[in-house]
């Protein structure tokens, strides 16, 4: 299969190039778009301001696959390679092997979910790929993964308008408990700002916090008790595989709304 792999950890982060190098070396045509350094947390942010460069990578990867770092965010770099690298759209569109992982609301802000979202938005078969942990480096589980995924949808795709955001332990293979459906989960942080000064005398802030991964769900109730959040499940060393849509009505508020809205409409 013909395979679209992208990431925001950046062109030399060892996640991509172990999914890419991996990927390539059980037969599948891989074309890597991404980031000429790392744009973690840049959402699904487009550049339009000021030109996106994009020049091929020699001796980074695998010799059977495509490299290009691109000025661009995940994003861009989706869009790039969709509209004007590539001759013809592949068959799926990766994103990662991300360092750390995509849980809960951090998904709002992952450039790494946001590349697959691109990828979805334009009605190809996307996976955004998570390890749980931001200083592990085994990738073989996350990697393998990925193959019996794009091994799967050779046969059978995904709805169109569905993408999955994976998330897999960071322990040995042998360590991880299984595959789990789950639903997105609630990381809440406490934000803080430092401040310092510079050598020159100006003051900077630099984000910080403390993630809160168990806050309360308000739609826990309304969505599917029965399912484990993925923060819940990865904690425990299952896969996660989370469906996700770019559609963010909320459809359970839809009823709600409009009885407000008639009750406080005047004729």
């Amino acid at each position: 299969m013909k395979l679209l792999i992208s990431n925001d950890d950046g062109i030399f982060a060892q996640g991509i190039r172990s999914l890419a190098n991996h990927l390539a070396d059980v037969g599948h045509e891989v074309i890597v778009v991404c980031p000429d350094q790392e744009r973690s947390a840049t959402g699904h942010g487009l550049t339009l301001h000021h030109p996106i460069r994009a020049e091929k990578v020699e001796s980074v990867f695998h010799s059977g696959v495509e490299a290009w770092a691109c000025s661009g965010t995940p994003a861009d770099c989706v869009k790039l390679a969709l509209f004007g690298l590539l001759e013809t759209q592949p068959d799926i569109v990766l994103s990662g092997v991300n360092h750390g992982p995509n849980l809960g609301t951090d998904i709002l802000y992952s450039g790494t979910v946001s590349a697959a979202m691109e990828g979805m938005i334009e009605g190809i078969p996307s996976i955004a790929l998570s390890l749980g942990s931001y200083c592990g480096r085994e990738f073989q589980g996350a990697v393998r993964f990925a193959e019996r995924l794009v091994k799967q949808l050779e046969t059978q795709s995904l709805p169109q308008t569905m993408l999955l955001n994976v998330n897999i332990p960071a322990v040995a293979e042998k360590d991880i408990m299984g595959v789990m459906i789950t639903r997105q989960g609630i990381r809440r942080y406490v934000d803080t700002f430092e401040k310092r000064v510079d050598p020159r005398g100006k003051t900077y802030y630099w984000l910080a916090g403390e993630v809160l991964e168990d806050a309360e769900d308000p739609q826990q109730a309304v969505i599917n008790d029965d399912l484990p959040t993925d923060v819940q499940a990865l904690r425990q060393n299952y896969i996660t595989m989370t469906p996700l849509q770019y559609n963010l009505t909320h459809t359970t508020g839809l009823k709600e709304l409009q009885i407000w809205h008639d009750q406080n409409s005047t004729d």
